[in-house]
C-alpha cells in the first residue's frame, strides 16, 4: 500500500468517524469535503504526470535537434561522388583546352563548390554552423 493511499484511507476513516459523531444531517457536507480532497489528490497526480511527460518530450526534442541527421543514403552520396569525378575529366579538358590554366582552375573550383554544397546539404552540422533560435534548452 502506498503512503498516499494510507493517507487517503485515514481521511476516509476520519470522515466516517465524524459522520457517526455528527449524524446523518452532515453526511452530504462530509462526503463533499472528502470528495474534494480526492479530487485534489487526483489533480495533483495528473499534473505531475503531465509535467513529467512534457519534460520527457522536451528532452527528446532537444536530443533530436542536436543530433545531425543525414538526409540521404550512402548510395546517393557515393553516386554523387562518382558522377562528380566522371564529369570532372571532360570539364577539366574543356576548361584547360579553351582557357588554359585559369580555365582548369575555374572548372575545378566549380566541381569543388558543387561537392561542398552537397556535403553541407546532407550533413547540416558538418561546417559547425548552429541553427538560429536553438539556444540553450535551459534558458527561458
Amino acid at each position: 500500500m502506498d503512503a498516499r493511499d494510507a493517507d487517503l484511507k485515514k481521511e476516509l476513516d476520519a470522515t466516517l468517524q465524524t459522520r457517526r459523531e455528527l449524524g446523518e444531517e452532515y453526511e452530504s457536507a462530509l462526503v463533499d469535503s472528502f470528495l474534494e480532497k480526492v479530487d485534489q489528490r487526483i489533480d495533483g497526480a495528473v499534473e505531475r504526470r503531465v509535467r513529467r511527460q512534457l519534460a520527457e518530450q522536451q528532452m527528446s526534442t532537444a536530443r533530436e535537434s542536436r543530433t545531425p541527421r543525414s538526409t540521404d543514403s550512402f548510395g546517393e552520396r557515393f553516386g554523387f561522388g562518382i558522377v562528380s569525378l566522371v564529369l570532372a575529366v571532360p570539364l577539366s579538358a574543356i576548361g584547360g583546352g579553351v582557357a588554359g590554366l585559369s580555365g582548369l582552375l575555374v572548372a575545378w573550383a566549380g566541381i569543388v563548390g558543387v561537392n561542398v554544397v552537397q556535403a553541407a546539404r546532407t550533413n547540416p552540422g558538418l561546417f559547425g554552423r548552429r541553427r538560429a533560435g536553438r539556444g540553450d534548452a535551459w534558458e527561458d
